[in-house]
């Protein structure tokens, strides 16, 4: 099987990442619509406990909804990140099925997903160091530790704009080339 042009292994994976690209969405939507709802109950817990047998327990997480949504919408810029590496993912290999893999585009774009990559990563580590000053002791599987395997990927993928940027400076002379 081929691995550029139309049929190619690459458009199937684009499909893939146009099936990703819209469940995440979706999934960004519900974590929205999810805090919206937990943020209306947390401050009027009155619409929960017509619905529900207001209990002692019922009231320690109406309590906590503050503390619900704002992982929620941390969750939900998270994927919206990873909204925006699928993204870029979908027009670079849109070049790969129209046979261009290197395009001049695709360069920044993949200096671009190497950013992005590194930005969430940050963003994990302030998310930990943020949830061990305000909840000290009770957040459980956020750890804010040096992950060497995704600041190796995002080396990887820095190193791999610089061979698309070199295909691409090669390309151009080639067809100046009478």
């Amino acid at each position: 099987m081929r691995a550029l042009g139309p049929g190619s292994v690459s458009s199937f994976l684009k499909i893939i990442l146009d099936v990703v690209y819209y469940a995440l969405w979706m999934l960004i939507g519900a974590a929205a619509l999810f805090a919206l709802v937990t943020l209306l109950f947390s401050f009027n817990p009155g619409l929960l406990a017509s619905w529900l047998p207001f209990s002692e327990r019922l009231a320690q997480i109406v309590a906590r909804g503050p503390y619900f949504a704002t992982a929620l919408i941390a969750g939900a810029a998270y994927m919206g990140g990873v909204l925006a590496i699928v993204d870029i993912l979908r027009r670079i290999f849109m070049t790969l099925t129209a046979g261009d893999p290197f395009h001049p585009e695709n360069v920044r774009r993949l200096r671009l997903v190497g950013v992005i990559f590194g930005g969430l990563e940050i963003g994990r580590y302030l998310l930990a160091a943020i949830l061990t000053l305000v909840m000290p002791g009770q957040i459980r599987g956020i750890e804010g530790t040096l992950n060497l395997t995704t600041w190796f990927a995002v080396l990887v993928i820095f190193v791999l704009a610089e061979v698309f940027r070199e295909g691409a400076r090669l390309r151009n002379e080639a067809e100046l080339t009478i």
